[in-house]
């Protein structure tokens, strides 16, 4: 998996906000083309107002955007904002292979863009696992100027159990997805008992990982989502990030790993973080 830098952000020609959920393909500086939904906003009645903003949600590894917990995650969501889902390269009908977080922050940039494009002025990112991941890595390109077209930054970016380093091998979870990423035979797996296409080739060179990217991220606003049961990643991964720059920090009792661990009170909770994270810090 070559890492290349970070360039100009290409998806397809889209009008400004006149209909309802909406199909798309976008295409990727790399000229990879990815899936991608457009669900507006549906406020429910006597509920907070809902956001003029979108927010770009971001699967993680094995996930899609028609996977249940996905489709779930953007229902709630979307009482509150319109969402913008997406699946990662490698994943579900997208094209190429997934680099396991690597290539994939190019992913994330053009449905960012997208959701500019469509009329959205305020994008918030929320990723889970290695789309936490991703989505750190593409808050600090963009805050710190590094990756070209302004229209693909974040304006608020929250990581739901993600790591906070690479090759991380502590537990039993973690090994089984090594041998998935790294064997021969793992990658068959991947590709025909998971839906995954994953990249044969290492990381070259190893990209910046989540803690690095912490401090790159202010001003924009980040929060940090863990769970106290996550069989993936345990709790020093989140305090970590939160240590590394100016972070919020929930750490979830009784929580699993990442969207299928997500219940609807806390996906209503990060609606009305990512569409006003500094209300939602002062409780109003």
């Amino acid at each position: 998996m070559r890492s290349e830098p970070e360039g100009e952000f290409h998806t397809v020609d889209v009008s400004r906000i006149t209909s309802p959920a909406r199909r798309a393909w976008l295409r990727t500086s790399d000229g990879v083309r990815i899936e991608a939904n457009y669900q507006p906003c549906a406020a429910v009645p006597g509920t907070a107002a809902p956001s003029a903003g979108a927010v770009v949600l971001a699967h993680g590894f094995t996930g899609s955007v028609d996977r249940p917990a996905v489709r779930r995650a953007v229902a709630v969501l979307a009482r509150r904002t319109a969402v913008i889902s997406f699946s990662f390269r490698g994943h579900g009908r997208s094209g190429g292979r997934s680099t396991v977080g690597d290539r994939e922050v190019l992913d994330l940039a053009a449905a960012v863009e997208w959701a500019r494009a469509l009329g959205h002025e305020r994008v918030a990112t929320v990723g889970f696992s290695m789309g936490g991941s991703i989505a750190l890595r593409h808050a600090a390109l963009y805050a710190s100027g590094r990756g070209g077209r302004t229209e693909a930054r974040s304006d608020a970016v929250a990581a739901v159990s993600a790591p906070a380093r690479w090759y991380y091998r502590g537990t039993p979870s973690m090994r089984r997805v090594h041998w998935v990423v790294s064997r021969r035979l793992g990658r068959a797996v991947g590709r025909y008992g998971l839906g995954t296409r994953i990249d044969d080739r290492g990381w070259d060179p190893v990209p910046l990982s989540p803690v690095e990217a912490v401090p790159l991220i202010a001003p924009t606003p980040l929060l940090i989502v863990h769970g106290d049961r996550d069989p993936y990643f345990p709790l020093d991964h989140p305090r970590m990030l939160a240590a590394a720059g100016p972070a919020e920090l929930w750490l979830e009792r009784g929580m699993g790993h990442a969207e299928n661990a997500a219940d609807e009170a806390l996906l209503a909770r990060l609606a009305d973080w990512l569409t006003d994270p500094r209300a939602a810090a002062d409780g109003s």
